[in-house]
């Protein structure tokens, strides 16, 4: 493998910003020095730029198999990388449902094909496949999904004895999408009643309500409780949901963690009107006082990791009537552009950034050798100009289904290299390597 020299570069890594050089060598961090002076063959003079931690999105539908009209693997991946997210988790809400150890694996041999960077992928739990959960291994598996809440095929996991057996005898983390089906089917046949099929868009989070998600999040965190399983609720939308999580305990002792997304952090419900379907996400963009609480809770560490929930569909499919048109949107090529917009506008530090999107991550999922800036850890580094700003157009947007909810936004940061395990995959604006990810690996007993 290529070595790489990282000249000069601002280092922000575990709460602290310094000035060093770094090494890269045979895929791992080599050396991290004042100064260094080796041959390498590639040298990068990263004067006035911040390197990071590779960003570590830990919730995405990367849509293959069977949705690859909207994304694959291959072209989501590289729109990450893009975006200086060098490690991904995915979801098994595929087609068909990653419901068993054959379907799992058979997702892990299309990314080590095609995936530039590197991944992971979650069991789906069901009803019925209880025994094929258990098999899930502990080493090489970021986690169990369970969706609280409306899914695709036969993942919805509403019945009270499965969920007890899952979280009293899962071998390891349980991620939940808490939203209670009941009170959703309740809300939308009310709005149906008073305007039949003809539903607006920003009535979505009054369907998909703050009482809908915290009903499902509470039960989830009590059957945890009980069980002392380990829990990490994902894309927490709602203020009220925050007052669930503890910031008195260290991550790496805590059995429930919790999630918030770039979007719940960034739009709010006065969004409807200009975006329309472009930000209907489940559970739903609430309201700005969420939005701010949300932020609040990740600040003050209620909240512990950020990740973007990426899930692409077509144009044309957003484009159909409210009730037709599918929940979510493509987000990792601009999750970490974002979050650095929100630190210019002074609402999170930049070592705030790296713990939530890298560190963090790591730590929750104990992923090993990664998330950090260390001697002896996997390189996965992201060099950013905090003053270059840049355009969202669609010609410069990599997602498969070519649109995004922040086209037409200027961030004021730009992602200017990205090394994926020790090889530079993205540089000055293009994908430079062919070279693929690696599949996560966990410190887990």
């Amino acid at each position: 493998m290529s070595s790489i020299l990282i000249k000069s570069a601002t280092i922000v890594n575990e709460n602290q910003q310094f000035i060093a050089d770094v090494l890269v060598k045979d895929g791992l961090i080599a050396k991290i020095a004042p100064q260094i002076d080796v041959k390498a063959d590639k040298e990068i003079n990263a004067e006035g730029l911040h390197l990071f931690p590779g960003a570590i999105d830990d919730q995405v539908h990367f849509r293959e198999p069977g949705l690859t009209h909207k994304a694959s693997i291959y072209t989501e991946s590289r729109a990450a990388v893009a975006g200086g997210i060098t490690s991904f988790m995915e979801m098994p809400n595929t087609v068909p449902n990653t419901l068993t150890q054959e379907l799992l694996e058979q997702k892990y041999e299309i990314a080590s094909r095609n995936s530039l960077a590197n991944y992971s992928f979650f069991m789906g739990a069901s009803n019925d496949n209880l025994d094929e959960v258990l098999k899930t291994d502990i080493q090489n598996v970021c986690g169990i999904k369970v969706f609280m809440g409306s899914s695709t095929g036969n993942m919805l996991v509403d019945n009270r004895d499965t969920l007890e057996k899952l979280f009293a005898n899962s071998p390891m983390l349980i991620a939940t999408h808490c939203e209670d089906e009941a009170t959703i089917q309740s809300n939308l046949a009310h709005f149906k009643q008073l305007l039949g099929d003809n539903i607006p868009v920003k009535l979505h989070p009054k369907i998909r309500s703050e009482e809908a998600c915290y009903l499902s999040s509470s039960m989830a965190v009590e059957l945890a409780k009980k069980h002392n399983t380990r829990l990490h609720i994902l894309h927490i939308s709602t203020e009220k949901e925050t007052h669930l999580f503890d910031n008195t305990t260290p991550l790496k002792d805590k059995r429930i963690t919790a999630e918030a997304c770039i979007h719940h952090l960034w739009f709010t419900d006065a969004d409807y009107e200009t975006k329309g379907n472009l930000i209907k996400w489940n559970p739903a963009v609430k309201t700005a006082a969420d939005r701010d609480g949300i932020l609040k809770a990740v600040l003050d560490d209620r909240i512990d990791v950020i990740a973007t929930d990426h899930a692409p569909h077509t144009i044309e499919e957003k484009a159909q009537p409210y009730l037709q048109a599918p929940s979510g949107g493509p987000l990792v090529q601009h999750a970490m552009p974002a979050m650095l917009e929100l630190y210019h506008q002074g609402k999170i530090t930049l070592e705030q950034i790296a713990e939530k999107m890298a560190h963090n991550v790591a730590t929750c999922f104990q992923i090993e050798k990664r998330g950090f800036i260390r001697e002896g850890y996997w390189a996965d580094l992201v060099l950013v100009d905090l003053n270059k700003p840049n355009t969202v157009t669609k010609d410069n947007i990599l997602y498969k289904c070519g649109w995004s909810p922040f086209e037409g936004t200027t961030f004021k940061s730009s992602i200017m290299h990205t090394i994926v395990s020790g090889n530079l995959a993205w540089s000055n604006g293009s994908i430079t390597s062919d070279k693929l990810g690696k599949r996560l690996n966990f410190n887990r007993l």
